[in-house]
């Protein structure tokens, strides 16, 4: 039986490039890569196998054909998911993350619909910035630091 390790969402993700560097990170730590379409792009593009150089083709990744079918297939438990926006009334460094965990990301533009996190208040959590002038972080950047942080405990820190 293999070993629990987490997994990362990206619903309906929009710029190849931060698709290909969060995939060059699940091969990194040996995590899955679940990808809810649609797409604003395709996974053939330059774009992404640039940005996940030659380890694109070592990504883990599952493809769901919406949020619906993702629920259906995999089953999770409400516990195993965890939603990250700006908006998120807890801060990335407060849950003890499941192993199995779905650390789950939106898109670019608009971030996690609504009527998926409707139910999901207490599962929503925000990595903090500090000067409001930043509106945003980079969706490459934000789902590393919050992956590295998820997993610290695994990683050894």
């Amino acid at each position: 039986m293999s070993e629990p390790r987490m997994k990362i969402v990206l619903v309906t993700p929009e710029i190849p490039y931060n698709t290909g560097a969060i995939g060059r990170t699940c091969v990194a730590l040996n995590l899955e890569l679940i990808l809810i379409k649609p797409f604003g792009f395709s996974l053939e593009e330059k774009a992404v196998r640039r940005a996940g150089m030659d380890y694109w083709k070592h990504v883990q990744l599952t493809q769901y054909e919406n949020w619906e079918d993702f629920l259906e297939t995999r089953k999770p438990s409400r516990e195993s998911l965890y939603f990250f926006e700006e908006h998120g009334a807890q801060s990335v460094y407060e849950p003890d993350y499941q192993q199995d965990g779905y650390l789950i990301f939106g898109c670019e533009s608009k971030g996690l619909p609504m009527t998926i996190l409707d139910d999901m208040k207490d599962r929503v959590f925000n990595l903090p910035m500090l000067n409001p002038v930043v509106r945003s972080l980079n969706l490459a950047n934000t789902a590393t630091a919050v992956i590295y942080q998820a997993m610290r405990k695994q990683l050894g820190g």
